[in-house]
């Protein structure tokens, strides 16, 4: 049986430690939080490595350095509501709910609804909640949100998403246009958006999540 404690450590100090990731909370989390436990089990011997994991059927989770520096970029803090957008089988928002107050979590795929409702559950993410929807229109029912997270690459970002900031509220997103992807931090301030480019990555695209009329960025 693989030790998973140990690929663990070893995934936090060969990739995330190496990206200058120095959040304490976020580490804390990457450390304990089973990932093996959000995927497949055809998957848990890749769990820890350096790549992306298809984590269902045309779904794939960031490369643990992309989901660390990203969310690290987000500078998301414990009083604050989140939004995990598209969360597929939930492991990115078990490490925002060790960061943040709550997580809000939209899932259109019913079945991983409960894949990710009962994995958050089994590691104690008692302040995330899934919601069957579409992560086109966010969760505006639930907001506004300080943050607002993405686990994938969009071709384009949603304008809706924009109006379910609080003002200072962060969206932390990959852009993805051909074989180019930016890891975006987009901030609201009042009624206008400023951006900025964190790193670069290239992660398969949403489903979904293609470019479309009613588009913004």
């Amino acid at each position: 049986m693989p030790d998973f404690s140990r690929e663990r450590d070893a995934m936090v100090d060969s990739q995330i430690h190496t990206a200058d990731v120095t959040d304490r909370r976020l580490l804390k989390a990457l450390r304990t939080l089973p990932r093996h436990k959000f995927m497949p089990k055809s998957k848990a011997a890749v769990a820890y490595a350096d790549c992306e994991v298809e984590a269902a059927a045309g779904r794939w989770m960031l490369r643990p350095r992309d989901l660390g520096l990203l969310i690290h970029a987000a500078q998301v803090q414990p009083d604050e509501l989140v939004l995990n957008i598209a969360s597929g089988r939930g492991y990115a928002a078990a490490v925002l709910s060790r960061m943040a107050e709550t997580v809000v979590c939209v899932e259109a795929d019913e079945a991983l609804v409960k894949k990710s409702s009962d994995a958050l559950a089994d590691a104690g993410c008692d302040n995330a909640a899934v919601l069957e929807g579409d992560p086109l229109k966010g969760a505006p029912g639930q907001g506004p949100y300080d943050v607002i997270f993405v686990e994938g690459a969009v071709e384009e970002t949603p304008r809706v998403w924009f109006d379910q900031l609080k003002d200072s509220g962060r969206l932390a997103v990959i852009v993805r246009r051909g074989s180019v992807g930016k890891a975006m931090i987009y901030t609201r301030s009042g009624d206008s958006i400023g951006q900025r480019v964190v790193f670069d990555s290239t992660p398969r695209i949403i489903p979904g999540f293609e470019k479309a009329a009613g588009f913004v960025f």
